[in-house]
């Protein structure tokens, strides 16, 4: 874990959105811990329902998804701009290590997520 905080720090450690989450993070239990975990997952799992579903990613409520992700991760980490959210999709396609951590709740559920926050930014 160490490993991915340094490197969190090293390139985005000058953002105000990474030093809001810093702030938030200091007082944070192993339950909130948990509970940001256990929330994300839930998210994530929402956006492969939709997907299994075959929804659009240009659907309004793939576009409402992508509404509760940005909106959680402004009520638990840092204010998600729009910038951030496109910079996020893509990332969860650039990076295998997202990728397969998001893909654990459907094959291509990253990629998904990634063209549905294309679409949401877009509008």
């Amino acid at each position: 874990m160490n490993r991915y905080t340094d490197e969190a720090r090293e390139r985005w450690g000058d953002t105000d959105a990474y030093q809001e989450s810093e702030r938030r993070a200091a007082g944070a239990t192993a339950s909130d811990q948990r509970e940001l975990r256990d929330g994300m997952d839930a998210v994530m799992e929402g956006f492969a329902e939709l997907k299994k579903s075959g929804i659009s990613p240009d659907d309004a409520s793939a576009h409402s998804q992508v509404a509760a992700l940005k909106k959680f991760i402004t009520d638990r980490l840092y204010t998600c701009t729009d910038e951030i959210l496109s910079g996020l999709g893509q990332l969860y396609v650039a990076d295998e290590r997202f990728t397969e951590n998001i893909d654990r709740h459907g094959e291509g559920t990253a990629a998904y997520i990634a063209a549905c926050i294309k679409s949401y930014c877009a509008e």
